[in-house]
């Protein structure tokens, strides 16, 4: 069995992410360090997991720091300068739970993953006894939340004419976003903030369909901005007064610009994924900045790459991908309440339909070609060439997939789904549908090709 996927374990507890399983992962990861912070969501099955992840790490010999029920960017606040270990499945239904683990406020890479799971494959056994570790609880909430707020004071304006709306969805961020956002001084209307394991007021994943309700109330009732959240408090959506989501590549565009703008770096770069919109690069180079890309879940190990290769003014001033963003001067971590915190600010000072209206949005669109697993590599060979041989008025990279862009802005990416047997095909374009059209029809002809050989 893979272990571990783009963002740490996940799965259903019964047949998959089981507290045996969760203490394995504690012994094993116990290896690599003295001290680890251990924190939980609000799932019904995530405090026994934490208990066996606990046990794990102990009969390691490693000192366990206890913060109970937790978003899991304050898990990876509190993980800064020695490890930590978070029980949480992010987004996914109430049946499944996940493990992550991080060093110094960073998710573990896929060496460190790899050294995990070639320790439980080979069978660890606790340490002697007279050396477990002891367990020790702490409370890193408050802190977090004060320090949240003192970052993102120091950019945009005070927000006390703003009203945000903040739809938890019985996650984690119902104890942070609108506690921060209130010290900031906004106006909040906090919705389904209570942290119940059940997620009964909607799915965990937020998306136009799981959040028509709130949108409902962020439009009848006088919000300037709505944020929703997912379980764990790492992704954020953002809807317009009018209740309409906000494209995730335009907060992208956004945030990018504005750290650019902020930052005193001759060489400001932004960090995102191949299918990012072409939107990106357009406001950060309007800002003076450059995008580098890095592949999906990745995007830890995209800084890590651009601060190898930087010269002295080079520094990365933020990484995002959909709804998912690392804020760098703050810490390494995917951190939506960080995001939530610095946007009420930047749209008090200048508003969001005011931002957004800079912003090219051309259509997008997004379509799965079926292809077998096993057809995926040569399928995406024989696409290295016929697509470029398709538009050769393009601008090829091939390094996350197959990525055409045009000079007017428009650009797609051909990419092999690492989940399903899909090969995905993502378009931005004003005449979007012929493109996708087109760039269907040349993948398809290559998943044939490789089918019938």
């Amino acid at each position: 069995m893979e272990l571990f996927g783009t963002a740490g374990i996940r799965g259903d507890v019964v047949e998959r992410v089981t507290p045996e399983l969760a203490l394995e992962v504690g012994r094993a990861a116990g290896q690599d360090g003295e001290e680890f912070v251990l924190g939980y969501d609000g799932r019904i099955t995530s405090p026994a997991l934490a208990d066996a992840l606990a046990a794990g790490l102990a009969s390691a010999g490693v000192a366990v720091v206890r913060v109970g029920a937790v978003p899991t960017p304050t898990l990876a606040w509190a993980s800064r300068e020695r490890r930590g270990a978070m029980i949480t499945a992010s987004h996914n239904p109430p049946h499944d739970n996940g493990i992550k683990l991080f060093v110094d406020g960073q998710e573990y890479d896929g060496e460190a993953e790899r050294r995990i799971s070639q320790r439980i494959d080979a069978g660890l056994a606790p340490t002697e006894w007279g050396r477990w570790g002891d367990t020790t609880p702490v409370e890193p909430l408050a802190e977090y939340r004060r320090a949240v707020a003192a970052y993102a004071g120091d950019y945009g304006s005070d927000p006390s004419d703003l009203t945000v709306a903040v739809d938890s969805g019985n996650g984690m961020s119902g104890v942070a976003t609108p506690q921060v956002l209130r010290e900031l001084g906004a106006n909040v209307r906090a919705v389904e903030a209570n942290v119940d394991g059940y997620f009964p007021a909607r799915e965990s994943k937020p998306t136009a369909e799981t959040l028509s309700k709130f949108r409902s109330f962020v439009a009848d009732t006088a919000v300037d901005v709505g944020i929703g959240h997912d379980g764990d408090s790492d992704r954020i959506v953002v809807v317009d007064s009018d209740g309409a989501i906000v494209h995730e590549d335009t907060i992208l565009a956004i945030l990018g610009e504005h750290y650019t703008r902020a930052s005193a770096a001759d060489d400001p770069v932004v960090v995102t994924t191949p299918n990012a919109s072409g939107r990106v690069d357009e406001r950060v180079s309007a800002a003076g900045g450059r995008v580098e890309r890095v592949h999906l879940g990745a995007l830890h190990e995209g800084i890590a790459r651009v601060r190898a290769d930087a010269n002295e003014g080079t520094a990365v001033v933020f990484a995002g991908e959909p709804w998912k963003h690392i804020h760098p001067v703050f810490g390494g971590w995917i951190d939506g309440v960080v995001s939530a915190a610095v946007l009420t600010r930047l749209f008090a000072a200048e508003s969001l339909a005011d931002r957004r209206a800079v912003v090219p949005e051309r259509p997008y669109r997004k379509v799965s070609v079926d292809c077998p697993d096993a057809a995926k590599a040569d399928a995406m060979e024989t696409l290295t060439e016929s697509l470029p041989a398709a538009y050769p008025e393009a601008g090829v990279s091939t390094e996350y997939g197959v990525r055409l862009s045009f000079e007017d802005g428009s650009w797609t990416l051909v990419r092999p789904s690492g989940t399903e047997p899909y090969v995905r095909v993502y378009a931005e374009s004003d005449d979007v549908d012929a493109l996708v059209e087109g760039v269907v029809e040349t993948v398809a002809d290559a998943v044939a090709a490789q089918s019938e050989g």
